[in-house]
């Protein structure tokens, strides 16, 4: 349930809310903004009446959450959430675009790429390390050598990273590495993965599973949000139908669903939505259209020698082009690019 707090509510009123909300057994998550104060009282709530808390000394209204999804529900935070990640925002007005190659092949390809989705205009560098592979014989990543490169690239363009995930095994060596955990299709319901990166305050792009549904979607997310990370990015990138023309099928109405129901800021991957890199441009402009906060692109030199995913990466002149058409769309709109502060 949701305790909201008088305006002129005292911290010492809000204090004893909170240890009303303990003792009732429920878990707190405090969410104090210019507005207002609203305590989050998480857990088994159904049998325990509201009225033990609107009798309190500084309680304006106490509301249940009828989502399954609490922390994530606009209920719980009407306002979008808003974080910033070394001097680039994510989320609120501005539209970001993340982007890169799908798996760090070498130092000069990993420099190479992010010194030119930097000038076109991205706000963080993707490169996978460990690759979630169908084929075990398939190439599986650099690891920590290929954490190195990525951090070399940050330091000289300014990058945020942003890394997958694929194991508990990984997170206290990507803790000194990694500004956010992307964490993939198929890990979507790796909870005891999504447990642990609730316990850091690394940011997250949690992507949708292949067949999950978006309430799905936002239960994952609700994990991560019950361990105290709040930040987190959604991200569609296709789910799997029985349409073969594409990887996957783009579901836009992804989109505006997720932000009728969320204020978590939803991104959008046109490059694994699609899977071929002519089609990438079309659905990065329907995603802006639909309302995403920003995309995912990856984006290759050489597409044609990637090791993984070169049919459906850009090269950096048409990923620039891409941009500039993106943010032609966000200005109609009423919005702008973000940029690195």
């Amino acid at each position: 349930m949701m305790i909201i707090m008088h305006n002129n509510a005292t911290p010492a009123q809000v204090e004893n809310v909170i240890k009303h909300v303990k003792d009732a057994g429920l878990a707190v998550h405090l969410s104090q903004g210019v507005e207002a104060t609203i305590i989050g009282a998480v857990g088994e709530t159904h049998n325990i009446a509201t009225e033990i808390f609107e009798i309190l000394d500084g309680v304006d209204i106490v509301k249940r959450i009828t989502q399954p999804y609490k922390l994530a529900s606009r209920q719980f935070q009407p306002l979008n959430t808003q974080f910033t990640i070394r001097k680039t925002i994510f989320g609120g007005e501005d539209v970001g675009v993340i982007a890169g190659p799908c798996s760090v092949e070498s130092r000069s390809q990993i420099i190479e790429t992010a010194i030119a989705v930097k000038e076109a205009g991205a706000i963080a560098l993707r490169g996978g390390v460990f690759k979630p592979r169908t084929s075990p014989y398939a190439f599986q990543g650099m690891g920590e050598e290929g954490l190195k490169y990525m951090a070399e690239a940050r330091e000289i363009t300014g990058l945020p990273l942003v890394v997958e995930i694929m194991s508990q095994t990984q997170l206290e060596m990507m803790l000194d590495y990694v500004d956010v955990f992307q964490i993939g299709a198929r890990n979507m319901q790796n909870f005891n993965l999504l447990r642990s990166i609730g316990e850091t305050t690394t940011a997250v792009l949690l992507k949708r599973g292949l067949s999950a549904t978006i309430e799905e979607l936002l239960m994952s997310a609700e994990y991560i949000l019950s361990g105290g990370n709040k930040n987190v990015i959604l991200c569609e990138r296709g789910i799997r139908t029985y349409e073969n023309s594409t990887r996957n099928t783009t579901d836009i109405n992804a989109v505006p669903v997720l932000k009728s129901h969320t204020h978590l800021p939803v991104f959008l991957d046109p490059s694994h939505s699609t899977g071929l890199a002519d089609y990438v441009t079309s659905i990065a402009r329907a995603a802006i259209a639909a309302g995403a906060d920003g995309l995912i692109i990856e984006v290759h030199p050489d597409p044609s020698n990637a090791v993984s995913d070169g049919k459906q990466s850009l090269k950096p002149e048409k990923f620039a082009k891409m941009v500039k058409e993106v943010g032609q769309i966000a200005q109609i709109l009423g919005r702008n690019l973000a940029t690195i502060q």
